[in-house]
């Protein structure tokens, strides 16, 4: 931004001009260098579920069902682990932003800590609750023993997934995105190799089915964790100072819930409405819970670019907020919205017009493609919202403007995307479609709401480096 003070010339004025341009210049450019290797470490970890899918496709639509099911109460688990990775990482950010190592260290520190003793104990709940859990989630007694297995194994080994996910954050926030990257390249060919040879028993292997599909997967989210801490500590952080420690960094810990509470709790009240609403979609047929999976799936990947860019514009925005540069973290943040917003809906638009094609690869059941292709038209106006939320929700966080999100989201989870896809999709008679209305209103009114948010400035206050600097 250029500031006109009555003694500047025009000289002045345009050197200050040229230097601004630079540096939004070097701004995008590091944008693009963060996006990228973010982009296919995300595109990675999605396959890793539609690898699953698709396989177990080949298998029978039931098992498809009850995995997808399971991954329904494992993506609410794996956002308990990432929100507070996610705290750890907008710390990580602003630190490096300041210039505090000291407090960078015992921020991932502490994280790793919490995270690691919150993965144990939800990991042995799913192990010895996983058939309570889904019979309290409404699971058809005929898919239950597939439901129970999958979740029984994948669910005990999820605390690997919980320390992959801060080692993950801590390598994003200091720019090292490349790692991450090419470890989950590493990892879904592992778990492609172990889901052609457990799920159909290729090479010796006995034909497993649904069990074959977890273990493959747990031993594969395993394998990352052991990876991942290996490069962190070759090419980041590579000891913790136990002097750093005497005494215990309190405030770090205070800082990270301070964030990771607000951002989990949110985000297990959206994964808690989706488990409703996924109870709802199973009174209504096994095909209507099909055709939801297999068109999460292929939706996931249109808002893949979404939520790519804004994990790495927010990298880029902590740095910005930790050096107290708002008015450069606001147009970047602009910037970047304004580009997921083009590319989401150029994809969902796609996606739409090739619905029956798509849908055509994971099934042959023309029940679930009639139905598939109408929630596919759907979600073309459900991604504009969907967008607006991944940007402002996220990067609000990212400059500790937290608590805001969490309201905003609770209230309209369950009062638009709870109660009036129940009344559209069951009352109403009008079925996974007339859900999908629901939750497309749902994502819209929450993005208009976040989005003045943003524009109105007041995050600006909420950082993390005004005090406290070592």
């Amino acid at each position: 931004m250029v500031f006109f003070f009555p003694f500047q010339n025009k000289t002045t004025t345009f050197a200050a001009a040229k230097t601004e341009s630079m540096e939004g210049n070097s701004l995008k450019h590091q944008l693009r260098a963060i996006t990228i290797p973010v982009f296919i470490e995300m595109a990675l970890v999605m396959l890793l579920g539609v690898v699953d899918t698709a396989m177990l496709s080949r298998y029978s639509d039931n098992s498809v069902a009850a995995v997808g099911l399971d991954n329904q109460l494992m993506s609410l688990v794996f956002l308990v682990y990432q929100f507070f990775s996610m705290g750890a990482a907008i710390l990580c950010a602003q630190y490096i932003g300041a210039g505090l190592r000291r407090r960078l260290v015992q921020v991932v520190a502490v994280a790793l800590v919490v995270n690691l003793l919150l993965g144990l104990a939800v990991s042995a709940l799913l192990f010895f609750f996983a058939e309570d859990v889904l019979r309290l989630m409404g699971l058809r007694p005929e898919l239950m023993g597939d439901g129970v297995v999958y979740l029984r194994l994948t669910g005990a080994l999820s605390f690997f997934q919980a320390l992959a996910l801060t080692f993950s954050a801590s390598l994003r926030s200091a720019d090292k995105v490349v790692w991450p990257m090419a470890v989950t390249a590493l990892v879904n060919v592992l778990n492609i190799v172990g889901n052609y040879a457990l799920i159909f028993g290729h090479w010796g292997f006995p034909r497993m089915g649904v069990e074959g599909a977890a273990v493959a997967t747990a031993v594969s989210r395993a394998v990352a964790m052991v990876l991942l801490a290996v490069v962190h500590f070759r090419v980041h952080i590579r000891r913790f100072p136990l002097s750093w420690f005497r005494p215990l960094p309190w405030q770090e810990l205070k800082n990270l819930l301070k964030i990771g509470i607000p951002a989990m709790s949110e985000n297990i009240s959206y994964s808690l409405s989706q488990v409703v609403i996924t109870y709802f979609i199973n009174q209504i047929s096994n095909e209507a819970l099909a055709a939801r999976t297999y068109c999460y799936n292929a939706i996931m990947f249109v808002y893949l670019f979404c939520l790519s860019i804004t994990q790495g514009g927010d990298i880029l925005v902590g740095h910005l907020v930790g050096q107290w540069r708002h008015r450069a973290a606001y147009v970047l943040g602009n910037y970047f919205f304004r580009w997921a917003m083009i590319v989401t809906l150029t994809g969902s638009v796609l996606l739409a017009v090739s619905g029956p094609v798509v849908l055509r690869l994971f099934t042959q059941n023309e029940e679930i493609i009639s139905m598939g292709v109408w929630v596919l038209v759907v979600d073309v106006l459900l991604e504009v919202g969907r967008t607006s939320n991944i940007f402002a929700g996220s990067t609000l966080r990212a400059t500790g403007d937290t608590v805001y999100p969490f309201v905003v989201g609770v209230v309209f989870q369950w009062s638009v995307a709870v109660g009036l896809a129940y009344v559209l999709g069951i009352p109403l008679g009008l079925g996974l479609v007339g859900m999908w209305i629901g939750f497309a209103l749902d994502e819209n009114i929450r993005g208009v709401i976040l989005l003045r948010r943003w524009r109105s400035g007041r995050w600006r206050s909420k950082g993390f480096v005004g005090s406290g600097r070592s």
